[in-house]
């Protein structure tokens, strides 16, 4: 391939049981009245047999303006995180506003040497985007601490909860491919089609913010990729600039295939005569470009996610409805040095 090859994958070690996973605020602060959350996540990581500790910049109250701290001291706890060998992998308790803050000053040397899944969405997804493009670490774009372990997983159904619980255990310890995602009646097929590649992705704002970054990921990397995304609040027409900026890039013309979240309390979004619906504004940016999508899948702002790990191989066939994780996320206890 000319210009940037795609990275080696770098995988992290599997969990075992016992195992030490930190909750840690890598982006917002904890609101005290969101404590009971935290505290009922922590009950779930444990149910799936892990150590769990927080990480001390996450304290109640504790915060700076919008952030749990200033940006550097976030990066120099999350560092020694990474270089800590007891610590296995790291969920961030809340996405935010931060991480922009912090992207130049990741030890990711660190991360090369041991690397550790870590976990969540949203301002997160941020930091997914730039640590697979500077290291090829997997990305695990799944639900954070407080709002979704300890929230929207608590507000599911028994046997959705159950079903998540299962699928994420896997996903961390297993070194098999998880096959197809948890389909339901929700996931609606967009545009018709099939294609396998490369997982890429986040919340739609962050993928265009990465981009305008030195951390950017070389437009080759997105030569056949399926593209995830997802958007909370704002308006409907800033989605549709967001896409906009998709296509001005180059990347639309690129991937092989895409996944659209949920939306989640997007102004404006189908309003009779005033907005489109985010299948008729996707369409309308795609144009001629003869790609399937899925719409409207589990992962995101909207509720509990289904776990979409960043760099990994997907099948993708929109018109059944299916989305199948072709690798794994993680690489077998045996295996020594980076990388899978």
């Amino acid at each position: 391939m000319p210009g940037s090859a795609l990275p080696q994958l770098l995988r992290p070690r599997a969990l075992k049981p016992g195992d030490l996973v930190v909750v840690a605020a890598l982006s917002g602060p904890l609101h005290a009245a969101y404590d009971p959350d935290l505290e009922q996540a922590v009950v779930v990581l444990e149910r799936m047999g892990f150590r769990v500790r927080r990480a001390p910049l996450l304290e109640a109250g504790r915060h700076h303006w919008w952030s749990a701290a200033r940006p550097a001291e976030i990066a120099e706890e999350l560092n020694g995180l990474l270089r800590d060998p007891e610590v296995r992998a790291i969920i961030a308790h809340d996405g935010g506003q931060t991480a922009l803050g912090y992207l130049d000053l990741i030890d990711v040397e660190a991360i090369t040497a041991d690397p550790k899944p870590i976990l969540g969405y949203s301002d997160i997804s941020l930091l997914h985007l730039v640590l697979y493009g500077r290291t090829g670490l997997v990305g695990f774009h799944t639900d954070m601490a407080t709002p979704g372990l300890g929230g929207h997983w608590q507000a599911a159904p028994s046997a959705r909860r159950a079903m998540l619980e299962k699928l994420y255990s896997r996903l961390l310890t297993g070194d098999e491919a998880i096959g197809p995602l948890p389909a339901t009646p929700s996931w609606e097929c967009w545009r018709a089609g099939r294609a396998e590649g490369r997982l890429i992705g986040g919340v739609i704002n962050r993928i265009v913010l990465a981009q305008a970054t030195p951390f950017a990921l070389p437009l080759e990397w997105f030569d056949g990729a399926v593209l995830f995304w997802e958007e909370a609040g704002g308006q409907a027409s800033h989605v549709w600039s967001y896409l906009q900026v998709l296509r001005h890039c180059g990347i639309l013309d690129r991937i092989a295939g895409m996944v659209v979240g949920v939306p989640h309390a997007i102004d404006g979004l189908g309003a009779p005569d005033v907005s489109p619906t985010l299948r008729e504004m996707v369409l309308d940016v795609l144009g001629d470009r003869d790609i399937p999508v899925l719409g409207n899948v589990e992962f995101g702002h909207a509720g509990p996610n289904l776990p979409m790990p960043v760099g990994i191989r997907v099948a993708l066939d929109a018109q059944q409805r299916t989305l199948s994780l072709l690798e794994p996320a993680v690489r077998p206890h045996a295996v020594t040095g980076p990388g899978g």
